[in-house]
């Protein structure tokens, strides 16, 4: 039999190396407040691309939900957060055309018009290289929806992160198509989606294949994009005049395993990104969808670690979206393993500032 003091010396090892990879992993946890699934059980098994306001009523989130990403079913939902707590979802938004046809809704985005509706852009259509863009309206913080608008032809808005709202009084959307290659291009409204204007593709799709713009907008006015792409890393861009022309495409440090990114420009004047630090294996076409991190930047070129949110290899997590709130917190929104959405509340000034170098996250 194993003597007493080989048991206690083995349970001591086990219990230092339990302590230390629970301190390895706390390590990079510093300003978490609050996380939480937005729901528990749902009417449908799989959701995907959430995306977050704040109202004055306060958080809202949406999402599509359905059988599965591309079943004609999928709806979108919406949430709101009260008392710490998520309603239950509510279908807002479908894509009934007649009696006999239905497509799938996809990728909404919220956006809150500064003391006026809550705006829902979404998109219906069989696949991405066919679908168009969709709007809905509330003037009650996202409880009862306008009937759909549809887009004018050719316009998605957003194609999945929130737009900005420029200083004379343009909203751009940053959008992109996936059609002969994936190319990215804006497109602007002067009232709130009533006209809109759009630039033409902004990269050479054989350079950079980039989807799913997020701005960040410097103290300067320079605006700069962040973006999903095929070539392994996180690609930007910069704007000197409002997002009308931009510069060349760059690869940034960020690797990138060809899945979506979002970031927000903070009030305190840093960048932060929420992306998967993964890059996309070689003769893949997609990379794993974990671990799910958090960077942030104060120039927008070098990058700090600061956050893992999940690290399982087992799943997905993937698809976030980020917004400041007017209190200072930061807010997170993502798909957890396709089966649920997952809310994390952060205290930006508690983040932890590590150098990402040569793509690696720091120990």
């Amino acid at each position: 039999m194993m003597s007493l003091k080989r048991i206690l010396s083995l349970s001591l090892f086990l219990g230092l190396v339990i302590f230390s990879a629970q301190a390895k992993k706390d390590k990079w946890k510093k300003g978490i407040i609050t996380e939480q699934f937005i729901y528990e059980k749902a009417d449908f098994p799989s959701c995907h691309a959430g995306t977050l306001a704040e109202t004055p009523e306060g958080i809202v989130a949406a999402f599509f939900g359905g059988e599965y990403e591309r079943h004609p079913e999928v709806c979108i939902y919406v949430s709101h957060l009260k008392d710490g707590k998520w309603s239950k979802p509510m279908n807002v938004a479908n894509g009934i055309q007649n009696d006999t046809l239905r497509y799938p809704t996809w990728n909404p985005v919220l956006y809150q018009i500064p003391g006026g509706d809550l705006l829902l852009f979404y998109k219906e259509g069989p696949k991405p290289q066919d679908w168009w863009g969709m709007i809905k309206r509330s003037s009650d913080n996202g409880h009862t929806w306008s009937e759909a608008e549809k887009m004018p032809e050719g316009y998605i808005g957003p194609v999945k992160n929130k737009p900005i709202l420029l200083d004379d009084g343009t909203l751009i959307c940053p959008s992109s198509k996936e059609i002969k290659g994936w190319e990215v291009h804006f497109e602007t409204t002067k009232d709130w989606g009533k006209t809109w204007e759009t630039t033409k593709a902004i990269n050479k799709y054989k350079v950079h294949n980039i989807i799913q713009p997020s701005i960040l907008k410097h103290k300067d006015g320079t605006l700069q994009i962040l973006c999903r792409s095929k070539n392994g890393v996180v690609v930007t861009a910069y704007s000197h005049d409002n997002g009308k022309t931009w510069g060349l495409t760059q690869d940034t440090e960020l690797p990138n395993n060809n899945s979506g990114t979002d970031a927000v420009t903070l009030a305190d004047g840093r960048h932060l990104i929420i992306y998967n630090h993964a890059k996309t294996p070689m003769n893949a076409s997609k990379g794993h969808r974990t671990p799910l991190n958090v960077a942030v930047s104060k120039d927008g070129v070098k990058w700090y670690a600061s956050l893992v949110l999940e690290d399982s290899e087992i799943s997905q997590y993937s698809y976030p979206a980020v917004i400041q709130s007017a209190d200072g917190m930061v807010h997170f929104i993502y798909t957890w393993r396709r089966e649920r959405m997952k809310y994390v509340k952060v205290d930006p000034s508690k983040l932890r500032m590590k150098l990402i170098k040569d793509e690696k996250w720091p120990e």
